[in-house]
C-alpha cells in the first residue's frame, strides 16, 4: 500500500516575523487563502492516498492537528507524530517508522512545497518503476539551483550525486520535497551520521540509494508543470503569485 508522510515541522524562521506566532504551514497561499498545508493534503487526495502521517514540532502541533481532525473533512485518516527537536528532515522521516508497514511504500511530501501536477501521474511513475529502485526524487529545472540539492548526471542521464546547496552546482536540476522510499529507508536513516550542522540530512540517504544504484527519478518538464517552495519571503510570494495564476 502507498502511504502518504507530510514533513511539517521545523521553526519556519526564514518567514519571521509571521512565524512568531503560526507554523509556517498554516499561512495562507492563493486567492482561495487555503494553508499552505492543505496543498500537500489535496495531492495525497489526487493520488487516492488515504493513510497520511503528519509530523509536525511541538510549538504549533495543536493548531494543526486543530484545522485537519482526523482526516474525514478530506476523505483521509490522519496520524500525528511530534519531531521534540530539529533534527532534520531524515530524522523526521524516521518518526514513520511502524506507521510504514513491511508491505507498504511511502509518499513524502515537506510541508512547504507546492506544485501544479497532479500527483497522481508522480505516484503512478513510482508504482511502475518499483521493480528496479527503492527510491524515487522528484526534480525540477530551477534558476537558482545553489538553493537546493541538486543532482550530478552520469553519461548514461542517471544520477551519480546530489549536492546539497553547492556553490558551484554541476547541474540546474534541483531535488523537490517529493520523495518515495520503500520500508528500507528506516535502515538506512538509523546508520546515518549527523552532519556538521548536527543534523540528520535527507540528501544523505538519497546518496545511499544513488550509490546502491537504487535510486529512480522523476522530472517536472515545462512551464506548466511548475513548482516552488514557499519557505522564504520571496519563496512564498512566488508560490502565491503561481497558484493564483493557476486557479483563475
Amino acid at each position: 500500500m502507498l502511504k502518504g508522510i507530510i514533513l511539517a515541522g521545523g521553526k519556519g524562521t526564514r518567514l519571521l516575523p509571521a512565524t512568531r506566532v503560526v507554523n509556517k504551514h498554516l499561512l495562507p497561499v492563493g486567492k482561495e487563502c487555503k494553508p499552505m498545508i492543505q496543498h500537500c493534503v489535496e495531492k495525497m487526495q489526487q493520488a487516492e492516498i488515504h493513510d497520511v502521517l503528519v509530523i509536525t514540532g511541538g510549538d504549533h502541533f495543536g493548531a494543526i492537528a486543530e484545522f485537519l481532525g482526523s482526516g474525514k473533512n478530506f476523505g483521509c485518516r490522519f496520524t500525528y507524530r511530534v519531531q521534540d527537536e530539529a533534527g532534520g528532515i531524515a530524522q523526521a522521516l524516521g518518526l514513520a517508522e511502524g506507521f510504514i508497514q513491511s508491505n507498504d511504500t511511502m509518499c513524502v511530501l515537506l510541508g512547504d512545497n507546492i506544485f501544479a501536477l497532479t500527483m497522481k501521474t508522480i505516484t503512478n511513475a513510482w508504482v511502475g518503476r518499483q521493480d528496479s529502485a527503492d527510491a524515487m526524487v522528484v526534480l525540477k529545472e530551477v534558476e537558482h539551483p545553489e538553493r537546493f540539492g541538486v543532482v550530478q548526471f552520469g553519461k548514461k542521464g542517471e544520477i551519480i550525486a546530489i549536492q546539497e546547496k553547492p556553490s558551484v552546482p554541476l547541474s540546474n536540476m534541483a531535488v523537490t520535497g517529493i520523495y518515495f522510499y520503500d520500508g528500507s529507508v528506516f535502515s538506512v536513516i538509523r546508520n546515518l551520521k549527523p552532519s556538521a550542522r548536527g543534523e540528520l540530512e535527507i540528501t544523505d540517504v538519497n546518496n545511499f540509494y544513488v550509490r546502491e544504484k537504487k535510486m529512480v527519478y522523476f522530472n517536472m518538464v515545462g512551464e506548466e508543470q511548475w513548482w516552488t517552495d514557499a519557505g522564504t519571503h520571496e519563496s512564498y510570494i512566488h508560490a502565491n503569485r503561481l497558484v493564483t495564476r493557476w486557479q483563475n
